[in-house]
């Protein structure tokens, strides 16, 4: 049965730099209840400056966007949506076959999520990578009725797979919803974790947002003003508009609430902040409105059960705020015999403020997984 097609010729080098700057910040619930928070642009562009004014950033010259690759191409999915892939190839010619290595991004970001895990695999040579980016989002294209629903996501997941790597063994390694993008895989082909699935990496990320927790995206939106939570609800009657008027109170304010909601260190590098800004923003309005009610209504642990024979990684950030450490923790109780990596001051986006130690993690993982 086929799911989708590979349109155009594979093309070389390396990709366009940057995306459109604009106000942009971690998540939907950030970008709608900005305008409720924003006070005071003075003073915004005052507190930004200071935060910037980090001496010898370690990341001021870093080239966030520009990563090589072998070869790059569009995967149409069944629903007609094209998807952005970028491979990586083994370099290594004495290297023995090891898993291909999936990596699937999360919620207004997109491929260069992964950043530094792309460099220091890549370093190696030994596996072949694929990146995509979900639809709606980096220059992948974008659903054209309806909203997004992680099943579609799975899918999504499901078609890269079939056109680029139809045989061989897999490593998938998700973050935030693209973490909820492989559950969703696994919740509709849980064979595939029996036959081809090797190990799976989960940064980040939940089985379900545990509202009665009170923590979380849904007390992030509470928090900040904005009563979205009953609209969500009814995701369909959120326009591009009524988001966009949240995100141009303020870009300064955008930066710091990055910052805030997607860090843990208290002073993380200002480019990086920047970096995960410019992710945020390249978002369309039209993108998150159309996500908030499958994210808020995600509910998959038990998909978790495909994964009770896969070695799995668990990696998240102690000072998360999107997807906080309860939410890991309830995973780990479903897979009791997973891997667990807890990163002292750790944010959401725990794999750039922490590559190091997220690095460290993911490739002895894949180096166990080859023994």
């Amino acid at each position: 049965m086929s799911r989708a097609g590979i349109r155009g010729r594979l093309s070389r080098g390396v990709p366009r730099s940057g995306l459109a700057r604009a106000a942009g910040i971690v998540g939907a619930a950030v970008g709608v209840a900005v305008a409720g928070v924003a006070a005071g642009l003075a003073a915004e562009r005052a507190v930004v400056r200071r935060a910037k004014a980090v001496p010898d950033d370690p990341y001021a010259e870093e080239d966030f966007g520009e990563l090589p690759y072998d070869s790059a191409c569009t995967v149409e999915t069944a629903d007609g949506t094209d998807i952005h892939v970028e491979l990586v190839e083994v370099t290594d010619p004495d290297a023995p076959p090891r898993p291909t290595v999936v990596f699937v991004h999360g919620f207004c970001l997109d491929m260069g999520t992964f950043h530094f895990q792309r460099k220091a695999v890549a370093e190696r040579g030994e596996h072949r990578l694929v990146f995509y980016d979900q639809p709606g989002h980096g220059r992948s294209g974008k659903l054209e009725t309806g909203e997004y629903e992680l099943p579609a996501l799975g899918e999504t997941l499901r078609s890269v797979i079939d056109q680029l790597v139809p045989e061989g063994p897999l490593v998938l390694v998700g973050h935030s919803m693209g973490g909820m993008t492989i559950m969703a895989f696994a919740e509709r082909y849980p064979e595939m974790f029996d036959s081809r699935v090797v190990g799976t990496v989960l940064m980040a990320t939940s089985g379900g947002l545990l509202e009665e927790t009170k923590i979380g995206l849904p007390a992030i939106i509470g928090r900040l003003g904005t009563p979205l939570l009953p609209l969500v609800n009814n995701a369909t009657k959120l326009t591009g508009g009524m988001i966009d008027r949240a995100r141009k109170a303020s870009a300064n304010m955008a930066w710091l609430l990055t910052r805030r909601y997607g860090f843990g260190t208290s002073n993380p590098s200002p480019a990086l902040v920047s970096y995960v800004e410019r992710m945020n923003a390249g978002t369309s309005a039209e993108t998150v409105a159309r996500y908030l009610r499958t994210l808020y209504t995600h509910a998959r642990y038990p998909a978790l059960t495909a994964l009770k024979n896969t070695p799995t990684l668990v990696i998240v950030g102690d000072q998360d705020m999107i997807t906080p450490v309860t939410h890991s923790e309830e995973i780990l109780r479903r897979l009791p015999d997973a891997e667990y990596v807890k990163v002292p001051d750790g944010g959401h986006v725990v794999m750039l403020e922490h590559a190091d130690e997220v690095n460290a993690a993911l490739l002895d993982f894949l180096d166990r997984l080859a023994r």
